[in-house]
């Protein structure tokens, strides 16, 4: 009897501990979020749709999910990251957790962030993303405005991991962002906007937005930067990552880019039986080669 006890409660502990490591939200703001005070949307998800992976829309309040690495294999670099979905939705799953997972194995620690999107009125954000039925103009216009508060959302992110590092073991000089698809163009935007303490160490967008991203001249002495994604993206956005990499070289700041021939966008951690399966095999090379 003595001995099932003590089995059930090391069963429970090792529960209660991969419930923190995974699943611990953090609020970005104590209270409504400055600038979206007046939003009456409410946080869902979708599993049906043309994507086919699970989506998070009508975000309101950003939050981090934080994935921690066993701590036998942390190595103190911790990174957020920013799944993409046009500003509509967000690709939890492949862009976001499964990158989490990955990274944690290799010792990293893991922020996800949830940050603000444009409002959905139905319950299918990806068809609603792609409709004919809106205003272009209006469209774009509810866009940029998100993309500001998206940018704030990221900022916030970065100072809260270094201003919380010694909580999670996190050395300071190791945070970086990354980000997929839109969630690239909030990386891309921190990347030009930072202050002293939102600073990430690196910087690494996926296939990202280009023209969307919020900036004026690149930042001297700005972070280094890996910048990925492939040819055949049917969104046409390959040229937006080769243009952030000349403006980040012309700059005399550290880049490294990567380009497959295919790959298609999205792609995140799906597999497709393609070289670009591997692609966080790169990152991963590229930390290392900084010494992050």
């Amino acid at each position: 009897m003595k001995n099932f006890l003590l089995l059930t409660i090391l069963a429970i502990t090792m529960l209660t501990n991969c419930l923190y490591a995974q699943d611990k939200v953090i609020p970005l703001y104590k209270g409504a979020a400055p600038g979206s005070e007046s939003w009456t949307q409410k946080e869902a998800e979708n599993n049906n749709n043309s994507w086919n992976t699970r989506v998070v829309y009508n975000v309101t309040e950003p939050t981090l999910t934080y994935f921690a690495p066993d701590k036998s294999k942390a190595n103190g670099t911790a990174v957020v990251i920013c799944p993409g979905g046009g500003f509509k939705a967000l690709s939890i799953d492949s862009e976001g957790y499964d990158v989490a997972r990955w990274l944690n194995r290799k010792g990293i620690s893991c922020f996800v962030l949830k940050y603000r999107l444009v409002e959905t009125l139905s319950d299918d954000p990806v068809k609603e993303l792609f409709s004919d039925s809106q205003d272009q103009k209006e469209r774009e216009r509810k866009t940029k405005e998100v993309i500001k508060l998206a940018l704030q959302d990221g900022l916030n992110s970065v100072s809260y991991v270094r201003n919380n590092a010694s909580e999670y073991d996190i050395d300071v000089n190791k945070i970086g962002i990354m980000g997929f698809s839109a969630g690239g163009t909030v990386t891309a935007s921190v990347a030009y906007n930072y202050n002293n303490t939102s600073k990430p160490n690196f910087i690494a967008p996926i296939y990202l937005q280009y023209e969307w991203t919020i900036k004026n001249e690149v930042p001297n002495n700005a972070p280094p930067m890996f910048i990925l994604a492939a040819s055949n993206d049917q969104l046409g956005l390959a040229p937006h990552s080769i243009d952030l990499y000349q403006d980040w070289v012309k700059a005399g700041n550290q880049a490294e880019l990567h380009m497959y021939a295919e790959g298609g966008h999205g792609f995140g951690m799906r597999t497709q039986h393609l070289p670009s399966d591997n692609w966080i095999e790169l990152f991963y090379d590229w930390l290392n080669n900084i010494k992050l």
